[in-house]
């Protein structure tokens, strides 16, 4: 007859199972560490035990941990100096449900059966509430990936944003003269943007060739700022389109003029801006700015 293992203590505290059981493999196991601890023997004598039976174990009962798994399992789970690789000189075993019932037949006590039986118990009670709380952790893994998700689409709107304002710095206000080039369409709105962002009281454009896109750079000026625009009769902003926009961005007026050929930008009285290119058409070919002599604002507003 084997010899029974040796209990260390009959005295043992109330039992913590479930926080015990892992899952390794994709399977519900415990370590034999835990389950001497539970059992109250030695982890050593266990293993021996389980060792002279071993035909009684087949793989999917009992496995041995690989160095990687054991190495997760420490970073998991708080474990003293001595349950380490060198301490224990082999490798942890994990039982599965089917490997804790064997125990109780190889360990050969009251105590071990009832001890299994405890164990096995929790085993159910965690398949059960698994099982009954499928759906919930289907939808928090939803609700994960869906996170994950979100913050992958937020990094990627940071960058786009960094990026958005690294070539707003390379184009400051101000800037005296520049020149875009045909392709830099976002990189010249912006400047033009930057241009009507200055105005604190009037904004006066010259322009023969304006549209409804123009009258959407204006809708980004301060409030209470006034725009007026000289354009050429044929233009293809309308009475109804004036009307709408100073429903909601007062106050725009539309005056008609032929006298001009360049582009002109006023800003307060006091900034004129020469433009190269009709504002519709930014960045579609290359282009230039330049700021001139303020002196030439009175002269310019007389001959329109």
């Amino acid at each position: 007859m084997e010899k029974e293992i040796k209990i260390i203590s009959k005295n043992r505290p109330k039992l913590d199972i479930e926080s015990k059981i892992l899952v390794i493999r994709g399977q519900h196991v415990m370590i034999d560490r835990d389950l001497a601890e539970l059992y109250g023997v030695e982890t050593k004598r266990l293993n021996e035990q389980v060792r002279r039976n071993i035909e009684r174990f087949p793989s999917n009962f009992m496995f041995q941990l690989n160095e990687s798994e054991f190495e997760f399992l420490r970073s998991q789970i708080a474990t003293s100096k001595t349950e380490t690789r060198g301490g224990r000189q082999y490798l942890p075993y994990a039982f599965t449900e089917q490997g804790v019932a064997m125990l109780s037949a190889v360990l050969k006590s009251d105590t071990a059966v009832q001890t299994s039986i405890m164990i096995m118990e929790a085993f159910v009670a965690l398949r059960r509430f698994a099982q009954t709380n499928s759906q919930i952790f289907q939808r928090l893994d939803f609700m994960e990936k869906r996170q994950i998700t979100s913050e992958l689409h937020q990094l990627e709107s940071d960058k786009k944003i960094d990026e958005l304002f690294d070539k707003m710095d390379r184009y400051k206000i101000e800037d005296k003269q520049g020149i875009f080039f045909q392709g830099q369409i976002f990189d010249a709105y912006a400047k033009f943007e930057s241009f009507i962002a200055e105005a604190e009281k009037e904004i006066v454009l010259i322009d023969n060739y304006v549209d409804l896109t123009v009258l959407e750079r204006f809708a980004k000026k301060k409030n209470g700022v006034k725009v007026r625009i000289y354009t050429c009769p044929k233009t293809k902003i309308t009475s109804l389109d004036v009307q709408k926009f100073n429903e909601q961005y007062p106050v725009l007026e539309l005056k008609y003029t032929e006298k001009i050929h360049d582009r002109f930008l006023i800003i307060d009285s006091k900034i004129l801006y020469h433009i190269g290119a009709s504002l519709k058409d930014l960045g579609k070919k290359c282009f230039g700015f330049e700021i001139m002599d303020s002196s030439w604002i009175q002269e310019i507003v007389r001959n329109l």
